[in-house]
C-alpha cells in the first residue's frame, strides 16, 4: 500500500464511517414495522456471519487464537449484542427515539472518561471543549423531535439505554485494550457470533419469531448486513485500531446531524433552522474534539 494512499483512506475513513453508520437508523426505520427487534437482529446477524465465514477462509485469513477470540467474543457482545439490542428494545416499548438518542449523545463523553481511566489517553482543553460543542448540537439537532412529546418513560426503558451507551463505550474501549491487532476478518466472526447468541436467545425467551418477508424489510436487512454491519463495523475497528479512542467517539456526536439529513431526503421529514444550527455547532465540536489526533492518525497510516 502506498503512502499516499494510505493517508487518503485515513483522511476518508472517518467520513465514510458517519456516512455509513447514520443510515443504520433508516435502515431500522424502514425494517421495524416487519418484525420483532430481537428477531430482526438474530436473522442480521446470521446472515452476517453466513457471508463472513465462507470469506474468511477463502481469503486464508488468520484465526485468532483461544484467548483472542475469546477477547472478540466479549467485544462483540458489547459492541453489537448489547448495545444493539437494549436500543432497539428501548425504542420498541415505546420510549421515544429522540429521547433515546439524546442518551446516547452521552457516549462520547463517557468513553472518553473510560479512555483516560483505562487506556491512559490524555483529555485536553480541545477535548472538553468539543464535547461540550458537540452536546449542544446534538441537543438543538434533536430538540423538534423532543418539543410537545410525551416523555413518559419506564425504569425498564431507562435501563435498556443506559445499558446500550454503557455497552458501546465499554466495549470500544475493550475492543482498543485487548483485540485492536487482530484480523478483522476473523475476529468480526467471533464477535457476531457472540451477539446472535445474545439476542438470539432472548428473541426465543421473549418473542414470537415472527417474520414479513415484504420489500422493504428484505432491501432494510441486505442494507443493515451489507453496509452496517460489514462496511461501518470494519471501518470502525479499523479506526478503533489505528487512532486513539476518546477522538474517534466524538464522530458520534455527528450521527444524529447526518441521520437528520437522510430522514429529510428519504422520508420529508423537515429540517428547522435550529437544526442546521446544530448540525453546524456539532461539527465543530467534533472537529475541535478529534482534528489533532485524527492527523495523527493519518500520519501514522503513511508510515
Amino acid at each position: 500500500m502506498t503512502s499516499s494512499f494510505s493517508q487518503k483512506l485515513g483522511q476518508l475513513t472517518p467520513i465514510l464511517f458517519v456516512f455509513l453508520w447514520s443510515t443504520g437508523f433508516i435502515g431500522a426505520r424502514m425494517g421495524a414495522p416487519y418484525s420483532e427487534p430481537m428477531t430482526f437482529l438474530t436473522i442480521r446477524f446470521v446472515i452476517v456471519l453466513v457471508l463472513l465465514i465462507p470469506l474468511a477462509l477463502l481469503l486464508k485469513a488468520k484465526w485468532p487464537s483461544a484467548k483472542e477470540a475469546f477477547h472478540a467474543f466479549i467485544a462483540g457482545l458489547l459492541l453489537h449484542g448489547a448495545y444493539l439490542g437494549a436500543v432497539f428494545w428501548a425504542i420498541d416499548d415505546g420510549m421515544p427515539a429522540g429521547l433515546a438518542a439524546l442518551v446516547m449523545g452521552l457516549q462520547p463523553v463517557l468513553t472518553a472518561f473510560f479512555a483516560a481511566m483505562v487506556l491512559k489517553e490524555a483529555i485536553t482543553r480541545n477535548h472538553v471543549m468539543g464535547f461540550i460543542l458537540g452536546m449542544i448540537g446534538i441537543s438543538l439537532v434533536l430538540y423538534p423531535r423532543l418539543q410537545g412529546g410525551d416523555f413518559s418513560v419506564t425504569p425498564a426503558q431507562i435501563t435498556a439505554s443506559l445499558i446500550a451507551v454503557l455497552s458501546i463505550s465499554v466495549g470500544t474501549i475493550y475492543q482498543k485494550r485487548f483485540a485492536s491487532n487482530l484480523d478483522m476478518r476473523t475476529s468480526t466472526v467471533w464477535q457476531y457470533i457472540a451477539a446472535a447468541l445474545l439476542v438470539g436467545i432472548v428473541a426465543y425467551m421473549t418473542e414470537t419469531q415472527t417474520l414479513d418477508w415484504t420489500p422493504d424489510f428484505i432491501f432494510a436487512l441486505g442494507w443493515l448486513v451489507l453496509v452496517l454491519s460489514i462496511g461501518a463495523i470494519f471501518l470502525l475497528l479499523f479506526l478503533i485500531e489505528q487512532g486513539a479512542v476518546s477522538n474517534i467517539a466524538g464522530l458520534f456526536y455527528l450521527i444524529p446531524a447526518v441521520t437528520a439529513i437522510f430522514s429529510w431526503i428519504l422520508f420529508d421529514e423537515p429540517i428547522t433552522l435550529i437544526q442546521i444550527v446544530g448540525i453546524i455547532i456539532t461539527g465543530a465540536g467534533v472537529f475541535l474534539a478529534s482534528h489533532a489526533k485524527l492527523a495523527n492518525m493519518r500520519n501514522k497510516t503513511s508510515h
